[in-house]
């Protein structure tokens, strides 16, 4: 068989839909591949998939390995999958909203989650306006709706947190505060928010500053969800990026 070094000079050529197929094949292909996130082959794949501006600037900072931007930028938002006023930048990981009045604008990711335990970032790099949430839809809620309104959270396909006012919304009702603690301190500009979703125990939570705020929603159904935002202030940015499964403790 090909030694290790050889297979991971041929298999640094390749694309990811190729890679996947080849650790089908054997073991010692499969361990060859997985064995190191940081080889050759995952490096190769991330210079030639991700933007300069990805690689080069803080957005991937909390990854630790170029398999696992590799893996961030196929769960990051969708450019199919968002309203007509919102552009996603060449980064790959961030929203950009024009300046349309009287509009609310969001954006599901690439992939939803119906099962498995999944974690990702999300940060407002500009102001927030009357309504800033976050949170996951199903594939049917909208992404888009006249006026500005908390449009996650607005039916009974999204569950979100507006981080203007520190409102739970599903249903087009509000859930009560988050968190509930008495003078919850505001969002402010650049502050990563992690959200965990479980699909085992049917649950939604928040971390902020790697501190636990508590689960928000609880008995989410058993369909796919996906990673969303929903922003109204004009040339607001909103970048998102997906972290894996989430670490216990």
């Amino acid at each position: 068989r090909l030694p290790s070094r050889v297979l991971e000079l041929v298999f640094s050529y390749l694309e990811l839909s190729e890679l996947r197929s080849c650790a089908l094949v054997c073991k010692h292909w499969y361990r060859c591949l997985h064995g190191d996130e940081n080889s050759e082959v995952w490096r190769s794949l991330c210079a030639r998939s991700l933007a300069e501006e990805a690689l080069r600037t803080d957005i991937l900072c909390n990854l630790p390995s170029y398999k696992a931007k590799i893996r961030a930028f196929q769960h990051a938002f969708s450019t199919n999958d968002c309203s007509r006023n919102v552009y996603i930048k060449k980064n790959g990981f961030t929203l950009h909203r024009n300046p349309i009045a009287q509009s609310t604008d969001g954006a599901r990711t690439k992939i939803g989650f119906s099962e498995g335990r999944h974690a990702w970032e999300v940060w407002w790099e500009g102001p927030l306006g009357t309504v800033a949430v976050i949170g996951i839809a199903t594939k049917r809620a909208p992404m888009q709706c006249q006026g500005y309104v908390a449009l996650l959270g607005s039916d009974d396909q999204s569950w979100g947190w507006n981080l203007v006012d520190n409102n739970l919304l599903h249903n087009g009702e509000v859930n009560g505060s988050f968190p509930q603690c008495n003078n919850a301190p505001k969002y402010q500009i650049g502050e990563r928010i992690r959200v965990i979703l479980d699909m085992e125990d049917k649950t939604l939570a928040f971390e902020r500053g790697y501190e636990f705020l508590g689960v928000a929603f609880r008995g989410l159904p058993k369909v796919c969800l996906y990673p969303a935002v929903s922003a109204v202030y004009g040339n607001t940015e909103v970048t998102l990026v997906y972290l894996g499964k989430p670490l216990d403790g």
